[in-house]
């Protein structure tokens, strides 16, 4: 008897173990074409995976507690399995923080919008996170991924921020400025990450809506993005990144697009900003953070883009400290009335060092800009410049800049580049660079070596 019960143990074990076998996670080859060796880039693929409602976990709509208790237990669940697709159906969810695992897609239906509170205390216990280039504990990102693998937002919902706080937090008072310039010090002088707590009654630093953070093999897709309380897509030191027909709308303080910072081999495409600030800001860290961290951003590729609005198209830096390298921008489109200030900025100063090089931006229409095609500014300081002192000088060499196929319609200038004395700006190349109405000096360079203008 205990034969027959034992064989019967064993039968239903196996048989189990068959019915919940893990699929083994695949990965879309993404090959781009640049002008500069780039690698493929893997994306998950999550088609042969199980889907995971967040109502089948305990969401309600309207109920902010259930949501984000749903919305946990159903990314735990996916990750468990080995990989799954966690679905936020049609309707409103207001919700809290979400942390990802591992071999996890968010995936929001259409008609569905994900809404995330505006309370910080939500946004608490404190992680390791960023600040302008500098690490520090502060508010969880409202999308967080920290040392995850194989992970997915997409579908044809909405991602949005209650903004009735972080409104208020956009101005900097001195509280505020006292706290940064507390974590500028303690980033100078290299302190540990653990030690540079930032969360307190007055530092009101302003959390990521999504920040990619120490990860690789990234897709987010599809999804629209309203509001943001801070820079709005942050891949940070992650490998392996395709973002694509997105639709970002965010028109507060600092809500940049996307900032790929010390990240490597991405794919931003299909993608339409409407932003307070600049649609793609591209940086690697700022001062000694960077410098110990010691990673550049490298082999970038953005291309069909359309811009509404927003400070520039394309800026680099000025948080560009562990180097900038091998970024190319095709065919792009920044509608009339967009105000910007310039297609392409590149931005430093006397503190960063770094390099950026290796810049390729083509095919790029606009109407009427604020300022001109080309800015680099190498004395960029901001709010710093009295605010804190320069710990250590490092200039930034800046060289091997393209720029083909631009037509514009009014610009104040062509090029109004600002190289320094002991660090000049190094082989700028134009070709067909067509702009209707330019309405001063053409070219304003000082320590420029290497100008080569094709028509």
């Amino acid at each position: 008897m205990k034969k027959v019960i034992l064989l019967i143990t064993t039968i239903s074990t196996l048989l189990y173990a068959c019915n919940h076998k893990k699929a083994a996670m695949t990965f879309d080859e993404i090959k781009v074409e640049a002008p500069f060796e780039m690698p493929s880039i893997q994306i998950p693929n999550f088609s042969n995976f199980n889907t995971y409602s967040i109502v089948d976990f305990g969401a309600v709509k309207g109920d902010k507690e259930k949501n984000a208790l749903a919305i946990e237990k159903a990314i735990n669940e996916a990750n468990k399995a080995g990989g799954g697709t966690v679905v936020i159906p049609e309707g409103e969810w207001i919700t809290k923080k979400l942390h990802f695992k591992s071999n996890v897609n968010l995936h929001l239906n259409k008609k569905a919008v994900l809404l995330f509170s505006e309370k910080p205390e939500d946004y608490l216990p404190a992680v390791h996170t960023t600040w302008e280039g500098m690490e520090c504990y502060n508010y969880s990102p409202l999308i967080y991924a920290y040392e995850c693998e194989n992970i997915a937002i997409t579908g044809e919902g909405k991602l949005k921020a209650k903004m009735e706080v972080w409104k208020k937090w956009f101005a900097r008072p001195t509280p505020h400025m006292n706290s940064l310039k507390h974590l500028y010090n303690l980033c100078a002088k290299n302190s540990l990450v653990e030690e540079r707590q930032m969360v307190n009654d007055t530092a009101n630093l302003r959390p990521h809506f999504i920040q990619f953070n120490r990860s690789k093999n990234i897709l987010l897709e599809g999804v629209s993005i309203e509001n943001s309380p801070f820079w709005t897509i942050h891949p940070y030191l992650s490998k392996d990144v395709v973002i694509r027909n997105i639709n970002v709308y965010a028109h507060g303080h600092n809500n940049d697009g996307v900032d790929p910072e010390m990240s490597q081999n991405m794919l931003i495409e299909n993608c339409v900003f409407d932003q307070g600030d600049d649609a793609i800001a591209v940086k690697s860290g700022r001062n000694q953070d960077a410098w110990r961290l010691n990673t550049p951003t490298k082999n970038l590729v953005l291309r069909n883009l359309l811009v509404k609005n927003g400070h520039q198209l394309l800026a680099i830096g000025s948080e560009l400290s562990g180097g900038i390298e091998n970024v190319f921008m095709d065919n792009c489109e920044v509608v009339d009335g967009a105000k910007l200030g310039h297609l392409v900025f590149i931005k430093t100063n006397e503190r960063r060092g770094g390099y950026v090089k290796n810049i390729h931006v083509s095919n790029i229409k606009c109407g009427k800009i604020d300022l001109g095609v080309l800015g680099i500014e190498t004395d960029v300081l901001y709010q710093w410049r009295d605010l804190v002192p320069t710990y250590e000088r490092r200039l930034t060499p800046i060289s091997d800049i393209y720029l083909e196929n631009f037509t514009t319609k009014d610009v104040k200038f062509v090029t109004n580049i600002q190289g320094q004395k002991e660090e000049p700006v190094k082989n700028i190349n134009l070709k067909n660079i067509k702009c209707e109405v330019v309405e001063g000096e053409e070219h304003i360079q000082e320590n420029l070596i290497g100008f080569n203008e094709i028509e």
